[in-house]
């Protein structure tokens, strides 16, 4: 039995759903840390704050899923650019030389840019996001190009945040309403951020045409193929899985918790094993 002297976990509320500790105790393995744990725990905005506050110096890390990003954000003592930016963040890390502080990360952006660039869509000129909470604020953030063309399909109204960010990065912002797809003819790619439940009108989703690779990526995994996804691979749509998304911001939180390059084999095997439980 191996004394722990390095924890980590993910937060959230629900929890026990999270793959989260299976891509990090297969890179402990993989990586060769057997003095390093992960768990799971049941923590919401209202016990947060006592929880953050009890954590001792064994502590060197968090994943953060909902509801929980905005208010891991305000318990950093640093907040990187693209955390501050998005207004969220899924990841803490105790700062090495600080032990009193932590620096919050938001490693959903990479996440999505990996997801997108393994479907084929590497440069996102273009991009129609399903919703405007935190999540779509990390989707906007992966839009590089200068000058982009950013559509938001919303049922009521955008998120005054999240518009402010998209115009602060130079974007040309167009909103639409939930189930107006026409827009999404001329799109690089598509982001779903909210459930699958709540995306309407998809028998209106158009026909890709031409040679150019069109993506849609719904960020949600874990309960089989999505309504959208069928939708959009019917209609000649790429598919970025929301396990790629998943995966490969896993892979950023290793890198930022351990200080070592995250195996992203090992991890990848570790997840399509457990995803292969699950489906049984």
């Amino acid at each position: 039995m191996h004394r722990v002297a390095h924890r980590c976990a993910v937060w959230g509320s629900p929890i026990e759903h999270s793959l989260s500790p299976v891509l990090h105790r297969a890179a402990y393995a993989a990586l060769g840390l057997e003095d390093w744990a992960y768990d799971r725990r049941e923590v919401d905005e209202a016990t947060f704050p006592q929880a953050f506050a009890a954590l001792d110096e064994t502590w060197h890390g968090l994943s953060l899923t909902m509801p929980l990003k905005e208010v891991a954000l305000a318990a950093a003592a640093t907040v990187t650019p693209i955390a501050a930016a998005t207004g969220a963040a899924n990841t803490l890390v105790r700062d090495v030389g600080d032990a009193s502080r932590w620096t919050a990360h938001n490693t959903d952006v990479h996440g999505m840019t990996m997801a997108l660039r393994v479907a084929g869509c590497a440069d996102l000129s273009s991009l129609l996001v399903v919703g405007s909470g935190a999540t779509a604020r990390s989707a906007l953030a992966a839009v590089t190009s200068p000058k982009a063309r950013l559509v938001l399909m919303v049922r009521d109204r955008v998120r005054p945040e999240t518009l402010a960010q998209a115009e602060a990065a130079g974007l040309r912002v167009e909103v639409v309403a939930m189930g107006d797809w026409s827009a999404a003819a001329a799109v690089d790619a598509v982001v779903s951020t909210v459930p699958p439940s709540s995306v309407p009108a998809l028998e209106l989703l158009p026909t890709v045409t031409g040679s150019r690779p069109r993506v849609v990526l719904d960020v949600v995994y874990g309960s089989g193929t999505t309504p959208l996804q069928r939708a959009a691979r019917a209609r000649g749509w790429a598919i970025a899985e929301g396990t790629d998304m998943l995966l490969h911001q896993a892979t950023e939180q290793v890198r930022l918790m351990t200080g070592q390059p995250a195996p992203l084999e090992a991890m990848a095997s570790a997840l399509r094993d457990a995803l292969t439980d699950r489906a049984r």
